[in-house]
């Protein structure tokens, strides 16, 4: 059940298929490990460090810096294929391509992004975002000194943080002389300060490692500030980052979704009862409504040439809510395929449902995103 067919010609059919199919091999791979780290709530390490030694991690920086330069819907497809094999390594790594894919963005529309793209490529350096739960307000505190910033914040979730080595993340700037303001910065996880406090423990998607990273009056140079803008408005680098981010995240959701319905057919097939028969139907409309929402927020980006106008980032977010809503009513409908069955651990699919519901958290909340699109739609600033 493939989420879609890849139409990118900067680079040849054969090296973005051969990326999908080794990420469907890999996920074969993952798959033993990841039932074990739900239930003990650990990181899924096997995984990253199997996606790091094959390249994985890479595969979004372009050939001249020294990557695979494989396509941004190809990123979508490698992450729906791992989704299969264990949601948490999906998901977690969709959070490293959402920010390559943004340095990505940066370097085509001519703003610098040529030094990190090559370490990533160069070093395997592994990339976490912090961007959900800070957004547009963020929180912490930076204090302006000689030659950068000091900064003290804790930053959760932070997915992935066990294996993380460049931590992405903005943190307020309050008494800037020009009015609060937030500086978005990188810092790496061996500089002085910084921790990990091993906080998570949730309902699904246990497997992340989202931990708590602490930051303790860590010094940031100036030279580590890719951005500073106003507090708590509205910037254009967030209609970026939706573009670019949204379609992969929400590619490892269709993957759960994908999974889940390969599990019911799978077992209706041993069944006649009508009953059965109509739920697999009731369940393929919802997964095709993943897989085609998907597409087209993938294909919207246009490999990363997408302008980062408000009307495109509304439509991301729609289409966000959309899919998040179908994928977990694709798992649902699997649950009442497999009937009793689909209760037990034994099958995966209870573990399907809890992780799916991560879809529900990433930006925008259903709620907040119609109040975005909505003020979209009728010419008003967008808030979120």
């Amino acid at each position: 059940m493939s989420i879609i067919e890849s139409q990118n010609p900067a680079t040849s059919p054969e090296t973005e298929a051969d990326w999908i199919a080794k990420a469907s091999d890999v996920a074969a791979k993952i798959k033993p490990f990841s039932a074990g780290h739900d239930q003990n709530n650990t990181f899924v390490h096997e995984a990253s460090e199997i996606l790091k030694a094959e390249g994985f991690t890479t595969v979004l920086v372009p050939t001249e810096f020294g990557g695979p330069g494989v396509s941004h819907e190809t990123a979508g497809r490698i992450l729906t294929e791992l989704a299969k094999g264990c949601p948490s390594t999906a998901v977690t790594l969709s959070m490293h391509y959402h920010l390559v894919a943004t340095q990505v963005w940066r370097h085509k529309h001519g703003q610098p992004a040529e030094g990190i793209l090559r370490k990533v490529a160069a070093e395997k350096v592994v990339l976490i975002s912090t961007g959900a739960a800070d957004w547009v307000d963020s929180y912490g505190e930076a204090v302006k000194v000689d030659g950068g910033f000091r900064i003290s914040a804790r930053k959760s979730p932070s997915s992935g943080a066990p294996a993380g080595d460049i931590l992405v993340t903005s943190v307020p700037w309050n008494d800037s002389p020009e009015g609060p303001q937030v500086i978005h910065c990188a810092v790496p996880f061996n500089a002085n300060g910084v921790s990990i406090e091993e906080t998570w423990d949730t309902m699904g998607l246990r497997g992340t490692g989202s931990h708590t990273v602490v930051l303790d009056d860590v010094f940031v140079p100036d030279a580590a500030v890719s951005l500073i803008r106003a507090a708590g408005e509205w910037h254009p680098v967030w209609s970026a980052v939706l573009g670019s981010a949204m379609p992969l995240i929400m590619s490892a959701y269709a993957g759960i979704a994908e999974a889940a319905a390969d599990l019911a057919v799978e077992r209706a097939r041993k069944s006649s009862s009508p009953t059965t028969i109509g739920s697999v139907g009731d369940m393929l409309n919802q997964l095709t409504t993943v897989q085609d929402t998907v597409t087209a927020m993938l294909r919207s980006s246009d490999n990363l040439n997408f302008a980062p106008t408000d009307a495109h980032a509304a439509r991301v977010l729609s289409r966000k809510t959309v899919a998040a809503n179908a994928a977990i009513s694709t798992v649902r409908a699997a649950l009442d395929v497999c009937g009793g069955a689909g209760f037990s651990t034994a099958t995966g699919l209870e573990r399907l449902y809890r992780d799916v519901h991560g879809a529900l958290y990433h930006p925008l909340p259903e709620p907040k995103q119609r109040e975005f699109t909505g003020r979209v739609a009728v010419g008003m600033a967008p808030v979120a």
